[in-house]
């Protein structure tokens, strides 16, 4: 039975619960589908808390492109850890519901740590321009300090931006009968959809976010990446020329997994309406669950000296 809902005049409601809902359709089998995503879910852990370990054990990974590997593996812990425990809820036990005050501040994490993995492929991108145009003043431009910094400022961009977004959902007016959401998490779009209310902010302040954090970032790394293009261009030698695009390959493989899905939700939310629930529930899960996993198979396929670091750290040797 649905827990007790608390009214708290009577024209001001807010359900003690939401519905949390798994796989459309797919009900009956959710004991199966939970064993794919158990082990995508612990294939992120396991693979980016390898990513961690090894950059601290390996003295010669300690230069800033692998520091800001570091935060990218970070943000995809965070990732991973806020949508886990509800998913895994709905999928191994059928527990389905999520507190309010639960739900938001679930929200609140998941898009906070979707904005940090968006600043942090800006801020690689940065890093493989400095690297690329100026070789000589690479560590001397990317200092620890430096890097400490941007890694500050790219967390308080995402607190900062997200930080209201609670409050405003927590001043909307719900429908005592529309309590269903459509994942087996928090969405920002999902949640203001159950009101009763004017959403007109919440819609004007949800695309003032995108556009500012995403968006920007999107359009900044394409505009790195056209400077990388024209620096490459003007070296003499082809051999230079295929080495200098080699070291931004990982980068930009990491780019397309988290941007390609990140557009794919919200062509979906846009303009896919009309599309069975099971799509909008399957690119969603595309998008939050996908790059954690791919992000440490493509730096451990793609970079020698972090899949030497990941072996080691698993064979438990010393590292240099």
């Amino acid at each position: 039975m649905f827990p007790s809902q608390s009214y708290i005049n009577i024209s001001f409601f807010q359900p003690q619960s939401f519905l949390m809902t798994g796989i459309p359709g797919l009900e009956t089998v959710r004991g199966w589908i939970s064993i794919p995503f158990s082990s995508m879910y612990t294939m992120a852990l396991t693979g980016n808390c390898l990513i961690l370990l090894a950059v601290k054990r390996t003295h010669s990974l300690h230069q800033p492109m692998y520091y800001f590997l570091c935060m990218l593996a970070l943000s995809d812990v965070g990732l991973t850890l806020s949508t886990m425990p509800s998913t895994l809820a709905v999928l191994w036990f059928d527990y389905r519901f999520i507190g309010f005050h639960t739900c938001l501040i679930q929200m609140f994490f998941l898009h906070s740590f979707s904005v940090v993995e968006s600043s942090v492929l800006l801020a690689m991108s940065f890093d493989r321009f400095v690297a690329i145009s100026n070789p000589l003043r690479y560590t001397s431009v990317l200092t620890n300090n430096v890097i400490i910094r941007i890694g500050a400022v790219i967390v308080a961009r995402a607190t900062l931006s997200l930080f209201p977004v609670p409050f405003l959902l927590k001043r909307l007016n719900y429908c005592p009968g529309k309590v269903l959401l459509s994942h087996s998490f928090c969405f920002h779009a999902d949640v203001m959809k159950l009101a009763c209310a004017d959403i007109t902010v919440n819609i004007l302040y949800g695309l003032y976010v995108v556009l500012s954090t995403v968006g920007v970032d999107s359009l900044l790394i394409v505009m790195s990446y056209v400077l990388i293009l024209h620096t490459v261009m003007g070296l003499a030698s082809p051999r230079e020329r295929v080495r200098a695009l080699n070291t931004c390959v990982t980068h930009i493989l990491a780019v397309l997994v988290f941007y390609i899905p990140v557009i794919g939700v919200s062509m979906i939310h846009r303009f896919g309406k009309h599309l069975p629930h099971v799509v909008h529930a399957l690119v969603a899960y595309v998008y939050l669950v996908v790059p954690p996993v791919l992000n440490p198979i493509i730096y451990s396929v793609k970079s020698k000296p972090i899949r030497g670091a990941m072996f080691r750290v698993l064979r438990g040797k010393d590292q240099t």
